[in-house]
């Protein structure tokens, strides 16, 4: 199979592998959820699990950006406009509104106020002056990691400050990507992707044949957001349907 000039299989392969391992993730929440299965969904094994699976995603989200950005620039002979970004951002913001009111309604308890999504949408916008300086998002990057664990375990009484990572003490919610410190691993993705654009685009002046092997994970991840959209209403709809 010829690659696809405008898309790097590798990248999406990363994608489609974290796209399983949400999808496992999100099976076994169901089965919580519905009280299937009894454990706690905020136990250590099931934090260390989540973790590396949005860390996986938002660095290639990083690495994305920046592979989207010297495509630009080197087809159209100049820089890409931050309104490409602002758009982009914002569109993925509204889906992520989208998802806010849908979970307002069900399963209500807990609806998604800043998963993933809203992080990724805000993110794309702000990352857009770190793209051309990643030796400036990679600091930035690791500050707002740190910053993240300072301020895990602080409570305000301002309800307004949790997409910074600060909550009240009764914030609840079932997806929860707040920018402290998630947008540190976008910026440390936009640092690595400045070492792998290099070497990709200088791979690809070469007609490149993907491993047979790996093309369902591709697809997975070059519909990453679509898959993630229908999936958890489908696998919950299926485990309701089946045990209730």
């Amino acid at each position: 199979m010829q690659q696809n000039t405008q898309r790097y299989w590798e990248i999406d392969f990363l994608r489609g592998i974290a796209i399983i391992m949400m999808i496992t993730y999100h099976i076994l929440f169901d089965l919580s959820f519905l009280q299937i299965l009894s454990f706690s969904l905020h136990s250590t094994p099931f934090l260390i699990f989540l973790y590396p699976i949005g860390t996986l995603f938002l660095l290639l989200v990083g690495i994305s950006l920046v592979l989207s950005y010297r495509r630009y620039k080197d087809k159209n002979k100049k820089y890409p406009p931050f309104t490409k970004y602002l758009k982009r951002g914002s569109f993925l913001f509204l889906i992520a509104l989208v998802i806010t009111i849908i979970t307002w309604f069900y399963p209500h308890e807990g609806f998604i106020v800043f998963g993933v999504i809203h992080c990724i949408g805000i993110s794309i916008i702000l990352s857009y002056w770190f793209i051309p300086k990643p030796n400036i998002a990679l600091p930035v990057g690791i500050i707002l990691i740190i910053l993240g664990i300072l301020v895990r375990n602080l409570t305000t009484t301002n309800p307004y400050l949790f997409f910074l990572g600060i909550t009240t003490p009764s914030f609840y919610t079932l997806d929860y990507f707040p920018l402290i410190p998630w947008l540190g691993i976008i910026l440390i993705g936009i640092f690595l992707g400045k070492y792998l654009s290099p070497y990709l685009e200088k791979k690809y002046t070469t007609v490149q044949i993907q491993p047979q092997l790996t093309i369902p994970i591709t697809f997975l991840g070059k519909h990453s957001l679509t898959i993630y959209l229908v999936h958890q209403p489908i696998l919950f709809a299926i485990l309701y349907l089946f045990f209730q």
